[in-house]
């Protein structure tokens, strides 16, 4: 799995975007989120959200 925790720096140029304060905000795409699965849990906050791939291509986040 990929390294979130990259710096700007080391992030391809790809995954990189520029932000309105001028920082780098990283960018990843959603085939590269969820790494060939069709649905992968998020923690956050100390709680679980879902994020799954529909059969028509669209993205739906639950919790």
């Amino acid at each position: 799995m990929r390294d979130f925790k990259n710096s700007p720096s080391q992030a391809t140029p790809l995954a990189q975007a520029k932000g309105q304060a001028g920082l780098e905000t990283l960018r990843v795409t959603s085939d590269e989120l969820l790494a060939g699965q069709k649905e992968i849990i998020i923690e956050h906050g100390g709680e679980e959200y879902r994020l799954r791939k529909t059969k028509q291509g669209k993205l739906i986040l639950t919790k």
